[in-house]
Parts: C-alpha cells; sequence; structure tokens
C-alpha cells in the first residue's frame, strides 16, 4: 500500500465514522411514538396525561437532535428553544434555534438560556420537557447568578483551557458559577417531567459532566472546585472565589444531588457514544483490507504524550507485528488536553498528529490522522489533520520547523502549509474525536 492509498483509506474510515453518530438517526433509535404512547428507552409516557409538551437544549448537535423530536412528535410540540455554536445548524420548523458562542460563552448563549429558563418557569405536573444534550452545552447553557457576570465566566473558561484541565475538573468549575448547570435547569422545570435525550463527548459517558449535566443530580462538591484551584493555582476572579469560598463554608447551598425530589420526575438517556463512531471505524477498516485494533474511547491525558505512545505502537507493529500485523488500523478516541503556553493556533487534533509525525519521521507506509466528530478542532476552521512519515521532511523543505511549531501549539499553520489540514465543516454532532494509525 503506498501513502496515497492509505491517506485515502484513512479519510474514508474517519467519515464512516461521523456518519455512525449521526444525531437524528440516534435519536430515532431510541424514541418512538405509538399512537399516544412515548417510548424513551425503557421507558413509556401516555402523551394524553401532559398538556404541554416542549423542546428545550443545548450543544453542538442539539439542532439535529431537534430535528428527530419534530419529525417524531410533529405538532404535539407546543415550542422549544434550543442553543448551538455557530454555524451548527438544521432548518426546524417548530423549535427556534440561538446561535451562540464556543468554547467561551457569549451574550448570545446568555439570552437563549433566558428564553430556555421563561419557557420552563412556571411548568407542572401536566407538562413535558424534552431536553436535548449534547458537547459543546457548558459554554452554549449559560447564565450568570450569585454576583458572577459573564466576563467573570468568560476569564474562567480561558483561564481552564489554557492551564490544560480535564473537561471533569472544567465542568465541575463551572457548575459551581452557573445558574442552570449541575442540574439546575431541572429545579426551574420543576414540577414537570424532564426527559433528556444525551449524545456524549465526555470518556466514560458521566452524564452529570456532559455539558455540565443541566439535567443530572450533581455528583461534585465546591470542596472538589477548591482542589482543582489549587492544583492549578488558578487566580478566580473576586467574585467567583468568594461564592467558592462561601461554599466551602456552607454558606451557599450546594448544586443539586441525587436525593433531591427535583429528579424524581426525571429521565435521563445517553442516545450516542464515542465508541459508536470508533466501530464503525473498525467496520470501515476491515472493509477496506486492515487487521484493525480499538485500543480505547476512554484515552486522556497531555496531547503530545498520547501522540508519543501512538507513534511507538507504530513502530512496534512495524519491527515485530504486535500488537497486531500489517495492514493494521489502529483505532482511539476519547479527548485529550493541551496546556498552552505558545501563542500559535491549532487544537488538540493537530497538535496530536504534529507531534506523532515527529516521532515517525523517515517511516515509510505510516500515516496518522486525528480528528473531532464535531468538525471543528480547538478555536480553528480545521476538524483535525493527517501526516506521514514523510511530513517533517515536506516542511523541512518549506522551512518550516515542526519542533518550534509544536513548542509555539501553532499545529494549525504547519499543517496548513503542507495542505494536511481536514475541514470537514459543522457535521452537527459530537462524541469527542477519532484518532487513526494506519500501517501498510
Amino acid at each position: 500500500m503506498s501513502e496515497v492509498d492509505l491517506r485515502k483509506d484513512a479519510m474514508e474510515i474517519f467519515l464512516a465514522s461521523i456518519r455512525a453518530v449521526d444525531p437524528i438517526i440516534s435519536v430515532k433509535e431510541h424514541v418512538s411514538l405509538e399512537g399516544d404512547i412515548l417510548r424513551v428507552g425503557t421507558n413509556s409516557y401516555d402523551l394524553s396525561n401532559y398538556d404541554g409538551i416542549y423542546v428545550i437544549g443545548c450543544g453542538k448537535a442539539a439542532a439535529p437532535m431537534g430535528r428527530a423530536l419534530e419529525d417524531i412528535l410533529g405538532d404535539r410540540i407546543d415550542g422549544g428553544t434550543i442553543n448551538v455554536k455557530y454555524g451548527h445548524i438544521t432548518p426546524l420548523k417548530i423549535i427556534k434555534v440561538n446561535e451562540a458562542g464556543h468554547p467561551i460563552p457569549d451574550d448570545a448563549g446568555v439570552e437563549g438560556t433566558r428564553e430556555i429558563l421563561n419557557m420552563l418557569d412556571g411548568l407542572g405536573e401536566r407538562d413535558l420537557v424534552m431536553s436535548v444534550i449534547s458537547g459543546g452545552g457548558s459554554a452554549l447553557l449559560s447564565i450568570p447568578k450569585d454576583g458572577i457576570s459573564l466576563d467573570t465566566e468568560q476569564r474562567i473558561t480561558k483561564m481552564l483551557l489554557d492551564c490544560g484541565a480535564s473537561i471533569d475538573e472544567m465542568n465541575t468549575l463551572r457548575k459551581h458559577i452557573s445558574g442552570v448547570k449541575g442540574g439546575e435547569l431541572v429545579r426551574v422545570a420543576y414540577p414537570a417531567t424532564v426527559i433528556s435525550l444525551i449524545l456524549s463527548d465526555v470518556v466514560g459517558d458521566r452524564m452529570d459532566v456532559i455539558a455540565s449535566g443541566p439535567t443530572v443530580p450533581d455528583e461534585s462538591t465546591y470542596a472538589d472546585c477548591m482542589k482543582i484551584i489549587d492544583k492549578y493555582d488558578l487566580k478566580l476572579p473576586v467574585p467567583a472565589m468568594d461564592k467558592i469560598k462561601r461554599g466551602v463554608e456552607g454558606l451557599v447551598d450546594e448544586t443539586p444531588k441525587r436525593d433531591n425530589k427535583i429528579f424524581n420526575r426525571t429521565y435521563n438517556i445517553i442516545v450516542g457514544k464515542n465508541m459508536m463512531a470508533l466501530k464503525a471505524a473498525e467496520q470501515k477498516a476491515k472493509e477496506c483490507g486492515y487487521n484493525t485494533l480499538i485500543l480505547s474511547s476512554s484515552i486522556e491525558g497531555e496531547t503530545r504524550d498520547v501522540a508519543f505512545v501512538h507513534a511507538a505502537i507504530a513502530k512496534e507493529i512495524r519491527a515485530s507485528g504486535n500488537p497486531i500485523e500489517a495492514p493494521a488500523c489502529v483505532i482511539s478516541g476519547g479527548e485529550t488536553t493541551v496546556t498552552i503556553k505558545g501563542d500559535g493556533k491549532g487544537g488538540r487534533n493537530q497538535e496530536f498528529v504534529l507531534a506523532s509525525a515527529m516521532k515517525i519521521d523517515g517511516m515509510e507506509d505510516v500515516v496518522i490522522l486525528s480528528g473531532g466528530t464535531d468538525g471543528s478542532d480547538g478555536p480553528t476552521d480545521a476538524t483535525g489533520a493527517i501526516a506521514d512519515g514523510s511530513s517533517i521532511d515536506r516542511g523541512n523543505k518549506k522551512n518550516l520547523d515542526s519542533t518550534k511549531y509544536l513548542q509555539d501549539n501553532d499545529s494549525y499553520h504547519f499543517f496548513e502549509s503542507l495542505g494536511d489540514l481536514i475541514k470537514t465543516g459543522p457535521t452537527n454532532t459530537n462524541v469527542m474525536d477519532v484518532r487513526l494509525l494506519l500501517i501498510g
């Protein structure tokens, strides 16, 4: 197999993984309507018992998830509002779509969140709320509270992104400075019945972490927040720091926990996750003639470290045929983190590929690809990148110092110069990342 063939196969395998987590299909596989009976997972709901049905939601995949509910429920829906990332839209007939900022929350997200809260306020026991939640929801569902301004929330989000905090750590803090995360959305909707359809973008598929768990009991505490602040030596703005300190002292109410009665009328179900994408990638790779191995859907850690491990696996396959023989396709998922030290442009997938390319430099018939299933990688217009054993040499011939680009966190411009950025545009789904290692 030539590197041209490997690159072509890698792109086909990656696109197959994205198609497998189409939000419309995922929702319809878990939700159906027979007469007045709405079936969601293992639960059934008699719609004749409800006077109003409303759809709310947030996340990069919220629009197509809303589309699926419109297809299923039609004019039974009495109203709806969802917040999505700019550009991640799907035409809807009933549900209003608000485009807003991600990963940094903005005024549009706050206004859209107010619309959602206004819709929920005053609902009763004979109302049904269908919630569609996906990755990106933490930024897209945002409301200032307790003297904490949007500017404060924006500054904290940027701090957490820059220091390399995990998504669990980021969302623990965000839940405790928000008026809508960490189960608080259910507090507003109670006593209405809330059904939350969730597309997972976090390792382990923890529902209290996905989009900061707006409809899920919160497992984290103010004490956990303090541990994170100490770990990264964060200098939070005074209003947020004061609230967390008062929370630790018991002077501020905790986020709602599992024993809170507001969750008695709530049902949360995951309708799509990273492993579904990885299995689809595996199937496509087998069709292309590769021996396959799924490493894990739960890979976390510093992006460069993860990249070095993947490159080492490529070398071992070439040297000894372990853990699988060539032609091989090694597949992994999850979500790594980048500790920002430079002022360049890029994302965790592009940085993964650059770091990997430096370790496979000179190897023949080896290709590495990494991309975000949502179509966006960091604050760029790229999905990810692709490289092979000649990429670093090609860069050298263009006077591109790969070491410097990596140090500057500037993987975008390195691969842009080589023509090796992957740009799918918004995919309207989001189940973390897919990484592919192909050895011919």
